[in-house]
């Protein structure tokens, strides 16, 4: 069955689901069950070694979904020699054609697509993002970063260089190896797709650890991967904790690459981790408290209604969320106003209800973490103007908050809350406005609303961040790099750049008789 979607949820989706307000949704699967729930090692399933599980739980409720196999170190190690093994001249997998890599990549994006309504189903009962955003967004974008580099599979070329003498000279681009991935709870099938594309696509093998807040649909597309057709140890999928499972990908001998995505302070532990072992490639995608300026010359409607969404997209749990908003003092008091207005007609409810724009926070921890922040944002004197409280009895649930009056150097101005609260600062004078938004030790994403084109290119080229929107926010192209500055990380993912983190340069010179223009 389908039903109509009846509000948009952002210009997120606007962009990227085709028109929500007129599209159908299929009924989503509320009694959706989970399929796997062990380790997947060589294309098999397995239980942990030690026997271990630990529960996954729904956070709407609270409650247990299941029991999951809990991996560990003696697990990665099974992992990882499969990998290699996997890796090996003249494996299956070494020999295979790079434009066959693309073909296998599309099937899975096919398989994706084709078990799409279970798969957003799952999802939002595992995370608690709303049913729609899982849909419309999660899985479909999912869908295009696997296909995106499906294409790019054959495409990933070398150069032949002129070099002086009786030389011939040429460059190929040859896979890493055995790339160890952590990927997050907080779109776990889109960052499983971000990691998984471009190391599949470049011809890597895969140990892939979940977050082990949200394992289920991590382990549905491995099974999708056998499906697809993808040879045994090119893809192992280990649910478990960061400090057991993760800890020994990233200190792992026989990893070649660890890429994470994460917060900052995991991301220093496995950063240490890869340099102690064995200097192993990183790729981090970190925090970010990033700064969204609105001039008074910009369309404040929907300036209003974009940072609302910059900053509430996924109940605040985006790294790249508009946190620290910057509004011109001519218009800072409509601005507050209309943006208390906005937040009075945000949903906060069951995700399964296509009338809600908000879930749950993630877990207890982070849930009760964000609360914290609340009160410390009250304490330090920023005004709160709306929300700040738990919604409902049970369930993770928090009220779209707004502070105004907020100062740069308080506390929750400079901190990472991963949560939904909007903070609103006053700008009077261009003059420091740039140090003002640089002043954070992240650099991951900033936006600026204007008309003035001057003003936007002067901010897109002063401010220090991976990404820049303007006029816009939370784009998510899958041929759009993203990746921060600072201690938001470094390498990129997504698009053309992500390929040369998953690939290594190799040159080959050959001396000839003669060399001919």
């Amino acid at each position: 069955m389908l039903r109509v979607v009846k509000h948009v949820q952002g210009p997120f989706l606007l962009r990227n689901a085709a028109c929500l307000s007129t599209a159908a949704l299929p009924l989503p699967k509320t009694d959706v069950q989970p399929h796997f729930k062990k380790i997947f090692i060589n294309n098999e399933w397995h239980d942990a070694v030690s026997g271990k599980t630990f529960p996954t739980i729904n956070p709407s409720t609270g409650e247990k979904i299941c029991d999951v196999a809990e991996g560990g170190k003696p697990d990665i190690d099974l992992a990882v020699k499969a990998a290699r093994d996997a890796f090996k001249l003249g494996s299956p997998w070494r020999i295979m054609d790079a434009s066959e890599r693309g073909v296998l990549l599309n099937r899975l994006a096919d398989l994706i697509e084709r078990d799409r309504v279970y798969l957003a189903s799952l999802e939002t009962l595992d995370n608690g993002k709303p049913y729609q955003m899982s849909y419309f967004a999660d899985v479909a974008l999912t869908v295009k970063c696997l296909r995106y580099y499906a294409g790019w599979a054959d495409k990933i070329q070398g150069k032949v260089i002129p070099i002086e003498g009786n030389h011939l000279c040429w460059t190929r681009h040859e896979p890493v190896g055995v790339c160890g991935q952590i990927i997050p709870w907080n779109f776990p099938l889109l960052m499983q797709a971000w990691k998984l594309g471009p190391a599949l696509a470049a011809g890597n093998t895969i140990v892939m650890k979940l977050a082990e807040q949200t394992p289920l649909t991590g382990l549905y597309v491995a099974q999708l991967a056998v499906e697809a057709g993808f040879p045994a140890g090119v893809l192992n999928v280990v649910p478990g904790y960061g400090p057991t499972a993760g800890a020994a990908l990233s200190e792992h001998m026989d990893v070649d690459k660890v890429a994470f995505t994460g917060s900052t302070e995991v991301g220093h532990l496995v950063a240490q981790a890869a340099a102690h072992s064995n200097l192993k490639r990183t790729t981090l995608e970190l925090g970010g408290k990033s700064p969204n300026i609105v001039f008074a010359d910009a369309d404040i409607a929907h300036a209003v209604e974009t940072s609302h969404f910059g900053v509430f997209f996924n109940m605040g749990q985006c790294c790249c969320a508009g946190t620290r908003i910057f509004v011109e003092g001519k218009i800072y008091d409509e601005f507050v106003e209309r943006s208390v207005e906005r937040a009075k007609m945000r949903n906060v409810g069951d995700p399964f209800d296509p009338n809600n724009e908000q879930g749950p926070q993630i877990d207890e921890s982070q849930f009760k973490k964000v609360l914290e922040y609340i009160n410390i944002g009250k304490n330090e004197g920023a005004k709160l103007l709306i929300g700040g409280n738990r919604s409902g009895d049970k369930g993770y649930f928090i009220q779209p908050t707004i502070f105004a009056n907020v100062k740069d150097q308080m506390k929750f101005a400079r901190e990472e809350i991963f949560g939904p609260v909007q903070q609103i600062l006053r700008f009077d004078k261009m003059d420091d406005l740039w140090e003002r938004a640089n002043d954070s030790m992240y650099g991951l994403a900033a936006s600026v609303f204007t008309k003035d084109l001057d003003k936007a290119m002067m901010f897109a080229q002063n401010v220090r961040a991976g990404t820049v929107w303007i006029n816009m926010y939370d784009n998510f192209d899958a041929a759009a790099p993203f990746g921060g500055y600072k201690m938001s990380g470094h390498g990129r993912e997504k698009g053309e750049y992500a390929l040369e983190e998953y690939t290594e340069v190799k040159c080959v010179m050959v001396k000839v008789p003669q060399k001919n223009s």
